[in-house]
């Protein structure tokens, strides 16, 4: 992050002319940004837009704005209106902050693909820069909204806060300091389990206030190969199998287990994403290095980084949307792009049937009881004509598939008029990929 930031924010603050951003989701994890972004001196949310709008101005009393300084509506102008006599704006629109002119910069904090497109793309088409909080939605359409940004000169970013935001400042670090990358991951929270569901996770969602769907996405995995499918794409780096290996790991033993094959490791070339389990790095993210020059390993075994030769570097934390507010910051005030896909995807997350699925059945959401997420190379995801699992929420099922196979295109009907499915078609249709 730019070591100007902070000056730069209070110079904003004192200006009384803060970033003014405009934000859809109100949320858990809205609800957090809202109350991050609000703590930050030269930051301000203009325009709240969530389809509960009692939640979008609770959300935005709970950070400290009056609730008679807010006001309703889905109108552009009647918003701008409002904004220019000093109140905030709260809307049921999610295409609203694009439209507003007191907007600096847009963003979705959702997990919802469809809803971060359609953010997006009203982003773009008027004219103003996105960073989403929302890798879901970057790993289904991320390359097509990168490309409709660069056309329309305007910046498309994922912010930082979660894993994939986090890996990039790290990859960036590592890589200018010379270090080759051999491995990039995550550490894992709970133990993995691909049944489980909203009945089965209940109790321990209850436990820590969270929505039982949220809970089970990360135990069956789905956010984790999310997760990584993001970092993969903005980096090159790819899975070794189809869903990663996910091995026990700390952070005496990840250097040892993640060499190079060729140093006694298990890791067959440079250029991976992975994740690993077991308390000890859960929360954080990391990256195994090998230092080619024989003299900067030498100097690193001295400083006790690893054996010198390879070492890794971690991130014990995630702070997920209370830092990602300095990614829009940073992204107004510097042009800095925190993480966008490279022009080809390298991975995929594909739809697997998590039940027996018949035709006539809707896929429900991402956690739910139809269907989780799983990670593969792209070509082989395609090859095999995977539905990409951003698109599987709301589908319906047309042809029976067994638990455990994976959800083709052919298999299921979509909403054609959605802006998600529209902007996956468009990856296609560039000869992307041939799915």
């Amino acid at each position: 992050m730019n070591a100007m930031l902070y000056e730069r924010l209070q110079a904003r603050e004192r200006a009384g002319c803060p970033i003014r951003i405009g934000c859809h989701g109100a949320g858990w994890m809205g609800s957090g940004f809202v109350a991050a972004t609000e703590r930050i001196p030269g930051l301000a949310i203009t325009v709240l837009a969530a389809a509960d709008v009692a939640a979008a101005q609770a959300a935005l009393v709970a950070a400290g704005v009056p609730a008679a300084q807010i006001r309703i509506t889905n109108d552009p102008g009647q918003a701008m209106d409002a904004i220019r006599q000093g109140y905030r704006v709260v809307s049921e629109d999610m295409t609203l902050p694009a439209q507003v002119e007191a907007v600096d910069v847009v963003t979705d904090v959702t997990a919802s693909p469809a809803a971060g497109a359609d953010v997006a793309y009203a982003a773009i088409r008027h004219g103003k820069d996105v960073v989403l909080v929302n890798i879901e939605a970057d790993v289904t359409v991320g390359h097509v909204l990168k490309k409709l940004a660069d056309e329309a000169g305007v910046l498309y970013s994922v912010s930082s806060g979660d894993e994939p935001g986090c890996l990039m400042e790290l990859w960036d670090y590592v890589r200018v300091l010379g270090f080759e990358p051999i491995v990039i991951g995550k550490g894992k929270n709970n133990p993995l389990d691909p049944t489980a569901n909203p009945t089965t996770v209940a109790a321990v969602a209850a436990a820590v206030n969270k929505d039982p769907y949220q809970t089970a996405s990360y135990v069956d995995g789905t956010k984790t190969m999310f997760e990584m499918a993001c970092a993969a794409n903005a980096t090159g780096c790819v899975p070794l199998r189809r869903g990663m290996t996910g091995p026990q790991a700390d952070l005496e033993t990840i250097t040892a287990l993640f060499r190079l094959q060729e140093d006694g490791g298990t890791i067959p070339f440079p250029g991976v994403v992975e994740f690993v389990q077991g308390p000890a790095m859960a929360g954080g993210v990391f990256m195994t290095c090998r230092m080619p020059d024989a003299r900067l390993a030498a100097d690193l075994k001295y400083l006790k980084v690893g054996d010198g030769r390879y070492s890794t570097f971690f991130r014990p934390y995630h702070l997920w949307f209370i830092e990602a507010p300095l990614s829009l910051a940073a992204a107004h005030l510097f042009r800095t792009v925190t993480l966008a896909p490279l022009p080809r995807p390298v991975a995929e997350v594909m739809t697997i049937a998590k039940r027996d699925l018949q035709p006539g059945e809707y896929l429900d959401g991402f956690g739910g009881y139809t269907f989780y997420g799983l990670i593969d190379r792209a070509e082989a995801a395609w090859a095999e004509q995977a539905l990409p699992a951003g698109l599987a929420p709301g589908a319906q099922v047309i042809r029976p598939v067994a638990a455990g196979q994976i959800v083709t295109w052919a298999d299921v009907r979509l909403d054609e008029t959605s802006t998600v499915v529209r902007l996956r078609r468009m990856l296609r249709a560039d000869g992307v990929h041939p799915a």
